[in-house]
C-alpha cells in the first residue's frame, strides 16, 4: 500500500473520480510519463488552480492497484517514482491548495510568475524541498512555515510585496542562494545573521536605509547586491564578511566611499550615488579589487594613492566632475579598461579619450617626468642603425617595447637585439603597415604580457602567437582579421583582446575555449551570430562590446551569461531588445533577455 494512504483524512481517490466539467484536468500521458521521471512541468498552462488529480499523482489510482500483481502490467509500481520536481510557473493561480503536502518527495516547486498572495501552512511539510521560486507574485510576507524546510537550498522571492521577514528566517540552516529583490523591505530581521551558508544574496530595489550589524557573520556570502536601496552608508563590521568578492551599491545615497577592508573584495559597484571625494583610506584597504565602478557620482579628481591599487584591472569614471587625471594612474601593472565619457577633462584632446585606455594610459606614461639614466642621446632614446629610435628609458623601467607610428612594414632586428635579456612585458607596434605577427616576437616569450599591434595591416594571425604564453592582453584593433588562429586557446592567461575595427564575420571560435577572458571587444565587425551556449562556458567574461555588428537578433540564451557586467550591443539591426530596454543598462537587457527564455 503506498505510504501516501497512511495520512489522515485524505481522499485518495478524489483526483481520479470523474470531474465535473468545471474542474481542471492533466492529459493522462503527461501524468504518466510523470510518475516515470518525478518531474512534471506545467508551466505557461493558463492555469487559475492545480488540478487535484497533480497533488495525487504518486497515489495509486484503482486500476493500476489492480494491474500491481501483475509482472505484465504496462504501468505498475515497480516503473514510478516519486514527483520530485513540480513546474507551474507563468500561470494565474492565486492559490495552492493544502494537498500540496502529498507531494513530500518534491525537490523543486517552481511557483514563480503567478498571482498567489498566500501559501498554505502545508508547504513546512516538504522537507526534501531545496528550491522554492516564489519571484513575481502578490505575497505580502513570507510564511513562517517555509523557514522549518531544513534541507532548502535556493529561495528566491523577487518582484513580491513584502515588507518584512519573520525571525525565523535563519532557521534555513543550508541556504546559499537568497533573492529578495524588488520588494518593500526596510529593514532586515537580526536572524538574518544565522544564515552562515549564504553565498548569493540579492536584497536590491527595495527600501533599505541601514544594513545590519549581522551581516558580519555571513562569512561565506561571495556575492552581496544592496543596489537600488535608500543606504547613507554601510556598516564597518561588514569587513569581517571574508568571503565577499563582488559588492553592489549602486543607486543609493553613499556621500563616502565604504571603507572595507574585505580580503576578497574583487568586484565594487557604487555607480549612482552621491560620492564626491576619493580619500586614501578608502583606496588603501581594497588590496584585491579587480573592478571599480564609480560612474554617475560627483567625484572631482582621483588621490595619487589610487596607484596603490595593483590588482585593477577595470576603472568606471563615467559622468563625474573629474577635470584632471594623475599621471601615476598609468603606473597601475593590470589596468586595462579606463572609462573616462562625461568629465570635464582639461589638459587631454577628446580624441585621445576615444582612442581607448591603451592610448590614453600610454599619454599620461608620458606626463610622467622621465630621467635618462645613461641614455646616449640625453632623451631616453636609442639610435640603432635603421635610423630608428627606441625609449631605452622605457625598456630598463617599465620593460616597454615601443615601435609605434613609425609606418614600417616590419619590424627591424635591432630592435629585438636591442631589448634582449631586458624581460619585457609590454610591446606596442601600433600604428605602422605590418601585414604580419613580427617573426622574432617569440622571442620575448618568457616575460611578454601585453601585446599592441592595433592600426596596421595584418590580414591573419600567425598561430606562433600561442607561443606567448604569459600573454594577458592583445590588441588588435584597425586591422583586417577575419578569423583568429586555433592554436589561441593554449593562451590560458589571456584576460582581454581587442578585435575592434576588423572583418569578423562571426565571434571567432578559439575565443569560446580561452575561459580566462574577461574583455572581448568585437566592435565595428560584421559579426553575425554569437552562440551563447558557448559564450557561458567563459565564467569570468564580464565585458563583451558586440556594437555596431549585423546581429539580426539576440539570442534570449544571452541572458543567461550572468558574469556579464557590461554588455555593447548598440548599433545592431536586431528589433528587440528595444531601445527603451537597451538604455536601462547591461543588468536590465540581461533580465530581458533571461525572460524571453521557452519555458
Amino acid at each position: 500500500m503506498s505510504r501516501f494512504k497512511r495520512l489522515g483524512n485524505v481522499d485518495s481517490l478524489k483526483g481520479f473520480r470523474k470531474e465535473t466539467e468545471k474542474e481542471i484536468s492533466v492529459p493522462h500521458g503527461l501524468l504518466q510519463a510523470a510518475r516515470k521521471s518525478g518531474q512534471l512541468n506545467l508551466s505557461g498552462r493558463g492555469l487559475t488552480e492545480v488540478p487535484q488529480n497533480v497533488y495525487r499523482l504518486n497515489v495509486d489510482t484503482p486500476e493500476e492497484v489492480k494491474q500491481n500483481v501483475s509482472f505484465a502490467a504496462s504501468d505498475g509500481w515497480w516503473e514510478q517514482t516519486d514527483l520530485t520536481k513540480l513546474l507551474l510557473s507563468s500561470n494565474q493561480l492565486q492559490h495552492l491548495s493544502d494537498d500540496i503536502r502529498l507531494l513530500p518527495g518534491l525537490i523543486t516547486l517552481d511557483l514563480h510568475d503567478n498571482q498567489l498572495s498566500s501559501l498554505p501552512s502545508a508547504v513546512g511539510d516538504l522537507q526534501e524541498l531545496q528550491q522554492l521560486r516564489l519571484s513575481n507574485n502578490q505575497l505580502a510576507s513570507l510564511l513562517v512555515e517555509v523557514c522549518s524546510l531544513k534541507s532548502l537550498r535556493s529561495l528566491t522571492l523577487q518582484n513580491n510585496l513584502l515588507e518584512s521577514l519573520p525571525e525565523e528566517l535563519g532557521q534555513l540552516e543550508n541556504l546559499t542562494e537568497l533573492d529578495l529583490s524588488s520588494n518593500l523591505l526596510r529593514e532586515l530581521p537580526v536572524g538574518f545573521g544565522c544564515l552562515t551558508t549564504l553565498q548569493k544574496v540579492n536584497l536590491g530595489h527595495n527600501k533599505l536605509q541601514c544594513l545590519p550589524d549581522c551581516l558580519s557573520q555571513l562569512k561565506n556570502v561571495k556575492l552581496l547586491d544592496c543596489s537600488n536601496n535608500q543606504l547613507t552608508g554601510v556598516p564597518p563590521s561588514m569587513s569581517e564578511m571574508v568571503g565577499l568578492e563582488q559588492l553592489y551599491l549602486r543607486h543609493n545615497r553613499l556621500c563616502f566611499l565604504p571603507q572595507l577592508p574585505a580580503p576578497s573584495l574583487k568586484e565594487l559597484y557604487v555607480g549612482n550615488n552621491q560620492i564626491q571625494q576619493l580619500e586614501e583610506e578608502q583606496l588603501c584597504c581594497l588590496k584585491a579589487i579587480s573592478v571599480l565602478e564609480l560612474r554617475d557620482n560627483k567625484i572631482k579628481g582621483l588621490p595619487d594613492q589610487i596607484t596603490s591599487l595593483n590588482t585593477l584591472t577595470r576603472l568606471d569614471l563615467t559622468n563625474n566632475d573629474v577635470s584632471s587625471l594623475p599621471a601615476s594612474l598609468s603606473l597601475l601593472p593590470d589596468l586595462k579598461v579606463l572609462l573616462l565619457e562625461g568629465n570635464p577633462l582639461r589638459g587631454i584632446r577628446r580624441d585621445l579619450l576615444t582612442k581607448g585606455t591603451i592610448e590614453l594610459l600610454r599619454y599620461l606614461r608620458g606626463r610622467i617626468e622621465e630621467k635618462p639614466d645613461g641614455a646616449e642621446d640625453g632623451h631616453g632614446g636609442l639610435a640603432l642603425p635603421s635610423d630608428a629610435r627606441i625609449n631605452i628609458h622605457a625598456i630598463k623601467t617599465l620593460k616597454m617595447l615601443e615601435y609605434r607610428d613609425k609606418q614600417a612594414e616590419n619590424i627591424p632586428d635591432e630592435v629585438f637585439d636591442a631589448v634582449a635579456d631586458h624581460g619585457i612585458v609590454t610591446v606596442d607596434f601600433s600604428k605602422n603597415q605590418l601585414t604580419a605577427l613580427p617573426h622574432r616576437l617569440h622571442e620575448l616569450f618568457p616575460t611578454l604580457a601585453d601585446v599592441n599591434l592595433g592600426f596596421n595591416r595584418l590580414m591573419s594571425c600567425s598561430p606562433d602567437i600561442c607561443h606567448l604564453f604569459q600573454l594577458t592582453h592583445i590588441d588588435f584593433r584597425n586591422n583586417q582579421l577575419t578569423d583568429l588562429p586555433l592554436e589561441m586557446n593554449n593562451l590560458n592567461k589571456l584576460r582581454s583582446i581587442i578585435l575592434k575595427y576588423n572583418r569578423f564575420r562571426s565571434f571567432p571560435r578559439v575565443l569560446y575555449q580561452i575561459l580566462s577572458l574577461e574583455t572581448v571587444l568585437l566592435g565595428n565587425n560584421q559579426v553575425s551570430v554569437v552562440d551563447p551556449s558557448n559564450l557561458m562556458k567563459l565564467v569570468h567574461l564580464s565585458t563583451l562590446d558586440l556594437s555596431n555588428n549585423d546581429l539580426l537578433n539576440i539570442p534570449p540564451e544571452l541572458g543567461l551569461c550572468t558574469s556579464l557586467r557590461c554588455l555593447s550591443l548598440e548599433g545592431n539591426p536586431f528589433r528587440t531588445p528595444r531601445a527603451a530596454v537597451m538604455a536601462k543598462g547591461t543588468d536590465e537587457v540581461l533580465k530581458y533577455l533571461r525572460s524571453r527564455i521557452p519555458t
